[in-house]
């Protein structure tokens, strides 16, 4: 009984110790999420230590490479001049910039406790806000026609989704689930911003917008208009095209033909003024050729 009690009192004596005599420290939140351009407060406090003067350091661990944040009672590294200690050990920081986003190493040494270190490790993750997004939106189609819709952004975080608008009007990710879209033959990706038509309709037609958005904001692209013709309004216009393509060709190819016609004409006039030349041993026949002329044999 009596080395009962003696266990007990043994063992309360040393949590005394080791709640007076050693560091621990707490945070609120070990995964900290924050707006770009917003402040933010890393907190580290000291729930227990003795010694009075311990030293405290801030580390930022970026791609598995750690440099200083605090070292030697100041801000280093780039968050100086930006940051701020709050006593006794949080870190604070104003204007959050995107390069921010890091793993955050709080350390106290204690040398006069008898457990005379200890740390937390907080993760912090700034969030972008969407730029506006790059939107593609054909100008015509042709009814009953596959046609795609495309939309892109590249520096929201996390990954924004995306929503496409018709006359400021938004699409449902189903059109089955509404009754104004019910027979439209769209398909839309909210993580790609693929919106694609089976089969557009004439009623398809209107101004289309896309918006990328995240926990951070969002943005629009502009309207872009996307008309929608009659299979047989198609092809009146290709036939158009056609038409006009072959009228062009045949007016080249009678250009054409037209300067080889003058080019042959050009070398048979040269052709025809030129004087023939008498090779040796042969007879030429002379400018008087065909006129009679008397010749000594002649007999009367």
């Amino acid at each position: 009984m009596a080395s009962g009690r003696r266990a007990s009192v043994t063992v309360l004596l040393c949590s005394l110790c080791c709640a007076t005599f050693a560091v621990i420290l707490r945070t609120i939140d070990n995964d900290v999420w924050v707006n770009e351009f917003d402040s933010i407060e890393l907190t580290c406090f000291i729930e227990s230590i003795s010694t009075n003067s311990p030293r405290i350091e801030w580390k930022k661990i970026k791609n598995g490479v750690p440099s200083y944040v605090y070292f030697q009672n100041k801000i280093s590294g780039d968050l100086e001049n930006r940051a701020l200690l709050i006593e006794p050990a949080n870190l604070l920081i104003p204007n959050v910039s995107r390069s921010d986003s890091a793993m955050y190493r709080c350390e106290v040494a204690a040398f006069d406790d008898l457990k005379p270190f200890d740390e937390i490790l907080i993760r912090l993750a700034v969030r972008v806000k969407p730029v506006v997004p790059q939107c593609s939106v054909p100008s015509s189609v042709t009814a009953g026609h596959f046609t795609e819709l495309r939309c892109k952004e590249s520096q929201g975080y996390p990954l924004p989704h995306y929503q496409w608008f018709r006359d400021n009007e938004e699409l449902p990710e189903d059109p089955k689930t509404s009754i104004r879209f019910y027979n439209s033959s769209y398909v839309m990706n909210a993580k790609t911003g693929s919106l694609k038509f089976r089969a557009v309709r004439k009623e398809d037609a209107g101004e289309y917008h896309c918006q990328a958005r995240n926990d951070a904001g969002y943005e629009n692209c502009a309207p872009q208009l996307m008309e929608v013709y009659d299979s047989d309004i198609g092809m009146l216009v290709l036939k158009i095209a056609a038409g006009v393509m072959s009228f062009i060709l045949l007016t080249a190819g009678l250009r054409l033909a037209r300067k080889h016609i003058c080019c042959s004409r050009r070398d048979r006039r040269e052709n025809d003024y030129r004087v023939p030349q008498c090779d040796s041993g042969k007879d030429c026949v002379s400018a008087d050729e065909g006129h009679f002329q008397h010749k000594p044999s002649f007999v009367v």
